[in-house]
């Protein structure tokens, strides 16, 4: 086979890219070779003094290689990092402009670029890719050798790839992957390659399934490309992991938020509601505002005693995990979540009333003179039921006397040894029946003050009758 030339239509360009810009694209198809045909690692070593070697074992390039046009292989392939062709060109053209010395090596032939007049064009001097017979016939692969490249250069090149990094995946996603960071900084890599860094971010990312976006913001450099253009797929990544570390990682970090150290990641509240159901998923939880752990602070005894621990999450954050469920179906708990199912788990020990004390029963059957009193015994109340134990109130944790249920009145059985005691516990919870509202409300503070004049009605009547 006689020497051939191949006009690579090139002249000056890209003056910006520097000769690590061109070796990265020199070891990207190096990798996309080695992912396409299943073959040993490539190789990446120094064999002479600024001369390195960079060789896949794979089918070997081809002269058509060097034409510009869309691959096939590689654009259905979601693992490769090329797509266009593009990038060869760019790095012969780089090698070119920054003096250093190529030669190609191939089953196929080897290359070496020149500088040539354009076919019909004498006045036009182009780079063209001289086509030599292979010097060996059983080589494999493709060796890149490049001559007047400084260490440095392969040393920019190779940190430019996960691949080469000391960075380890923690989790592999359909969109991509969760890495744990190495240093301060994060970095941002679409299909292996670097395009850009974090400053705030909690993890690197390695971004697999791109976004229409993510490709027109893809320039030559593969650099400099914005947030807003990656955030919606780390978004993506960090919502659909399952993994354990990170869940852990991610809750650790959303506990500083009022410190404002909070990465950026947790400032995405799917983020934040993601976190929570991970971490609820694998332990007993209370989640609490700060306002709440500062006023209700001595409910944690109380949570502590029933096996749960407390996580301070923002208030936002709160209003929006209420009545959500985590990824195993379990209800996340807030405060009142968690108040609900303290109610629920206390049991009451009722006494019948057959086992009263005889001043007992008859303080009990007061009632039915107290209802004749108020109008009569509102229809919602159905029973009234005396318990040996009482429960605290939960948010204050002071012991209560009575509660209304709903459907009937409980009263704890020391409140029968006074009239006094009895009756006031029993209108007190009356009031809630009638009122359907808690303490400290304006509807049962309008039904208690309602109840109080119809009473002291009836007490002036008396009064004056028996004057």
């Amino acid at each position: 086979m006689e020497n051939r030339k191949f006009d690579l239509n090139i002249e000056e360009i890209l003056e910006d890219w520097e000769i690590y810009h061109g070796i990265r694209e020199i070891i990207a198809n190096a990798i996309d070779e080695q992912v396409l045909t299943n073959t040993k690692e490539i190789e990446i070593k120094k064999i002479g003094n600024q001369v390195w070697s960079i060789r896949d074992f794979g089918r070997g390039l081809k002269y058509e290689h060097l034409t510009q046009k869309e691959d096939d292989e590689k654009l259905n392939n979601p693992l490769v990092i090329g797509k266009f062709g593009i990038g060869l060109k760019d790095a012969l053209a780089t090698f070119n402009r920054r003096n250093v010395n190529v030669k190609v090596k191939t089953v196929h032939g080897d290359i070496k670029l020149i500088k040539s007049t354009k076919y019909g064009f004498e006045d036009i001097t182009t780079l063209h890719a001289e086509i030599l017979p292979p010097s060996d016939i059983n080589f494999i692969g493709t060796d890149f050798i490049l001559s007047n490249v400084k260490d440095s250069d392969i040393e920019k090149a190779r940190n430019l790839f996960l691949k080469f990094s000391d960075e380890k995946i923690i989790e592999s996603t359909q969109y991509g992957d969760v890495i744990n960071k190495k240093g301060s900084k994060s970095n941002i890599y679409v299909k292996g390659v670097k395009v850009a860094e974090e400053e705030d971010f909690l993890f690197s990312y390695n971004i697999t399934d791109l976004t229409n976006t993510m490709y027109k913001a893809l320039n030559r450099e593969r650099s400099n490309v914005g947030r807003s253009a990656y955030s919606p797929r780390v978004k993506n990544i960090l919502l659909s992991s399952e993994n354990v570390t990170i869940a852990q990682k991610v809750i650790d970090d959303l506990k500083e938020y009022s410190t404002g150290l909070m990465h950026d990641e947790l400032k995405w509240i799917d983020i934040q509601i993601h976190a929570v159901k991970i971490l609820n998923s694998q332990e007993k939880i209370v989640f609490l505002t700060s306002l709440e752990l500062m006023t209700y602070g001595h409910v944690l005894d109380q949570i502590g005693d029933m096996g749960y621990k407390v996580i301070t999450i923002p208030e936002n954050l709160r209003k929006k995990i209420r009545g959500l469920k985590d990824i195993t179906g379990n209800i996340l708990r807030d405060l009142d979540q968690f108040q609900s199912e303290y109610t629920e788990s206390f049991e009451f020990k009722f006494i019948d009333i057959c086992d009263l004390e005889t001043d007992e029963k008859e303080i009990f059957n007061l009632q039915k003179v107290i209802f004749e009193i108020i109008g009569g015994r509102p229809k919602n109340i159905k029973e009234i039921l005396i318990s040996e134990t009482m429960k605290k109130d939960f948010l204050s944790s002071i012991d209560v006397n009575g509660v209304w249920d709903g459907e009937k009145i409980i009263i704890k059985r020391d409140q029968l040894q006074f009239v006094e005691s009895f009756a006031g516990t029993l209108l007190h919870e009356v009031v809630h029946a009638k009122s359907g509202s808690q303490d400290s409300t304006r509807e049962f503070e309008l039904a208690l003050t309602s109840l109080i004049g119809h009473l002291t009605a009836i007490l002036l009547k008396n009064n004056k009758n028996k004057n």
